[in-house]
C-alpha cells in the first residue's frame, strides 16, 4: 500500500512511559515537513500522468484522420492530328515609337532633391551656429554682471569696514587727546602742590629761627 501525505497526517505515536523518547514537538515540526513534500511529489505525479494521457490521446487521434483517396488514372484519348494552317503574309512592322526619356526628369529629381537637403543642412548649420553665438554671449554677459556684481559687493563691504576702522581710530585718537590732557592737567596741579608745600616748609623754617635764638639768649 502507498504511502499518501493523509497517511503521514493521521499517523499517531504511541507516547512511552518507561523510557526517554523524542521530543513530540521536533517529530511534528519534521513530519509537517515530510508532509508539504509528499503533497508536492504527489501533485507532479498526477501531472506527469495527465500529460502523459494527452500525449497518447493526440498520436490517436491523429491515426484516426482519413488519408486522401488517390487520384483517378487519366483516360487515354485518341489522337487527333492537326490539319495544316495557311501560311499568313507578312505585314509591314509598324514604325518605332520614341519613348520619353525619364532619365533626364529623374536627374532633374535628384538634382532638386540634393539641392533642397543641401539648403536644409545649411540652414539648419546657421541656426546651430546662431543659437551658439547666443548662448556664448548670454553666458559672458552673465559672467560679467556676475563678476560686476561680486566687485561692488566687495567694494561695499571694504568701504563699510573701511568707515568702521576709521570711526575707531578716531574714537582711539580722541581718547589719546583726552589722557595727555589729563596728564598735562595732573602735572600741573602735582607740581603747584609741591611748590605750595615748599614754601609752607620754608615759611615755617624761617619763623622758628628768631624764636630759637631768643630763647638762647
Amino acid at each position: 500500500m502507498a504511502l499518501t501525505p493523509e497517511d503521514v497526517v493521521n499517523k499517531r505515536f504511541q507516547p512511552t512511559k518507561f523510557r526517554e523518547g523524542y521530543d513530540q514537538d521536533e517529530v511534528d515540526d519534521f513530519l509537517d515537513e515530510v508532509v508539504v513534500e509528499l503533497r508536492r511529489l504527489h501533485q507532479e505525479n498526477e501531472e506527469l500522468r495527465q500529460r502523459l494521457g494527452s500525449g497518447d490521446a493526440a498520436p490517436a487521434a491523429t491515426t484516426a484522420i482519413d488519408t486522401p483517396a488517390p487520384a483517378p488514372a487519366a483516360v487515354e484519348q485518341p489522337a487527333v492530328v492537326a490539319e495544316p494552317e495557311p501560311t499568313p503574309e507578312p505585314e509591314p512592322a509598324p514604325a518605332p515609337v520614341v519613348a520619353p526619356a525619364p532619365a533626364a526628369a529623374d536627374e532633374d529629381d535628384e538634382t532638386s532633391s540634393t539641392s533642397s537637403l543641401l539648403k536644409l543642412a545649411r540652414k539648419l548649420h546657421e541656426e546651430h551656429v546662431r543659437e551658439g553665438v547666443e548662448k556664448r554671449d548670454a553666458l559672458v554677459a552673465e559672467a560679467h554682471a556676475t563678476a560686476a556684481r561680486i566687485a561692488a559687493e566687495a567694494e561695499a563691504e571694504q568701504r563699510s569696514k573701511t568707515a568702521v576702522l576709521e570711526k575707531e581710530r578716531q574714537v582711539l585718537e580722541g581718547r589719546i587727546d583726552e589722557l595727555r590732557t589729563f596728564e598735562r592737567e595732573y602735572r600741573t596741579k602735582l607740581k603747584g602742590y609741591i611748590e605750595g608745600q615748599l614754601r609752607e616748609l620754608d615759611a615755617a623754617g624761617s619763623s622758628e629761627a628768631p624764636a630759637t635764638a631768643s630763647f638762647g639768649n
